[in-house]
C-alpha cells in the first residue's frame, strides 16, 4: 500500500513534501507542497495507468485543499507518466516533461516513447511544455535544479533541492541499485552513462534521496557503492544485464495483466521488439525463439517466488 514516510531523520529535509510510496507497477509520487504565494502544489510523477484512479484519489487527500498547480515527468516510461491523463481531467492541470521526447507526445508515437517496443501500454496525455537539464523552478518554496540522468533512459531528468539536500532521483538512483539501462537493451551505450550519473551525484550536497521506486534514504554514500557494484557486475557481463532485463519485462507485464496463460504471454514476448532484441543478442545460440527463450525465464520467476504458475495461467505473486 501506498505510504508516506515517516522516518524522523527525514522528515526535515522533506517538510513541505508528501511523498507517496508506490507498489512496483508504479512509480512514487511526490507532491510539492505550495508555500508562500506559489499558485499551486507541483506532483512530480503520476505512476502507472492501471493506478490511475488510486492515484488521483492519493493526490486529492494529499493536497488537503491546495490547488494542484502542475505535473512534472522526470521521464517518460510508463510507470512514470501513465496516471497524467488522469490527473488532467480530475484537475485540468499542465504536464511538463523532460525535451526529449515531447515531440513523440505531442504526436502520441508510442515507439519513440518505447511504450510499444517494450510491451507496455499507457494513456495518451498532452505536454503542455518542458523542462530541461539547466533549468531551475520554484515549488514549495524551495528551488529545484533540473539535472541531467541518462542511462535508465537516455532524457531522464533529476530535480535537486541544494538548499536542503533533497535529490529526486527517479530511477538513477535506489537505496538498492537503479533502473534497467534501457539504451543497453536496444543495443546502444547506457553503462557509462549510468556510471557519469551516479558520480555526478557524489559530488552533489545530498543529504536525503527520494528514489522513482521505494522508500526516501539518507545513506547516500552506501547506495552509490551498491548502485556502483551492480553496475560493475553488468558491464563485465552485458549478458547478465540481459537476463536482467528479461524478467523486469516479463514481470512488469504480468503485474499489468494481473494474470494470463502461459501461452499468451510467450506470444506477447516474441512479438515484443525489446525482447526480440535482447534474444537476438544474448539468447539465439540457447533457444530457437525469442518466446522459448522467455519462457525460460518465466520458469525461473516462478521459482523465484516472483511469479506464480498452476495449471497453464501466470499470476503475478
Amino acid at each position: 500500500m501506498p505510504r508516506l514516510d515517516d522516518s524522523a531523520a527525514l522528515v526535515p529535509a522533506l517538510a513541505g513534501l508528501t511523498v507517496l510510496e508506490r507498489g512496483w507497477l508504479s512509480s512514487n509520487n511526490i507532491l510539492i507542497h505550495a508555500a508562500g504565494d506559489e499558485a499551486g502544489a507541483v506532483l512530480v510523477d503520476s505512476s502507472h495507468v492501471n493506478h490511475a484512479e488510486q492515484t488521483v484519489a492519493l493526490v486529492r487527500h494529499a493536497l488537503r485543499g491546495q490547488r494542484l498547480d502542475r505535473v512534472v515527468n522526470t521521464h517518460l516510461h510508463s510507470d512514470h507518466c501513465g496516471g497524467n491523463a488522469a490527473l488532467q481531467r480530475a484537475f485540468g492541470v499542465p504536464v511538463i516533461v523532460p525535451p526529449g521526447l515531447a515531440d513523440a507526445v505531442r504526436e502520441w508515437d508510442a515507439a519513440r516513447l518505447t511504450h510499444e517496443s517494450s510491451g507496455q501500454r499507457c494513456e495518451r496525455f498532452e505536454a503542455a511544455g518542458t523542462f530541461a537539464p539547466g533549468d531551475e523552478f520554484s515549488a514549495g518554496g524551495r528551488r529545484w535544479q533540473v539535472l541531467p540522468a541518462p542511462g535508465h533512459d537516455p532524457h531522464s531528468v533529476m530535480l535537486f533541492d541544494p538548499a536542503q539536500g533533497v535529490l529526486l532521483s527517479a530511477d538513477a538512483l535506489w537505496e538498492n541499485g537503479f533502473g534497467v539501462v534501457f539504451p543497453e537493451i536496444a543495443g546502444e551505450p547506457g553503462f557509462d552513462d549510468v556510471g557519469a550519473v551516479l558520480d555526478a551525484i557524489e559530488r552533489l550536497p545530498v543529504r536525503v534521496v527520494v528514489p522513482g521506486h521505494g522508500a526516501p534514504f539518507s545513506g547516500v554514500a552506501a547506495a552509490l557503492a551498491r548502485a556502483r557494484s551492480r553496475l560493475a557486475g553488468f558491464q563485465a557481463e552485458p549478458a547478465r544485464h540481459a537476463r536482467h532485463a528479461v524478467k523486469v519485462l516479463v514481470k512488469y507485464h504480468v503485474m499489468e495483466e494481473r494474470s494470463m496463460p502461459l501461452d499468451a504471454l510467450l506470444r506477447w514476448a516474441a512479438a515484443t521488439p525489446m525482447l526480440g532484441q535482447l534474444w537476438q543478442r544474448h539468447g539465439v545460440r540457447d533457444s530457437g525463439s525469442p518466446a522459448a527463450w522467455c519462457e525460460h525465464y518465466v520458469h525461473e520467476l516462478v521459482a523465484g517466488g516472483a511469479l506464480a504458475l498452476h495449471d497453464g495461467v501466470v499470476s503475478d505473486r
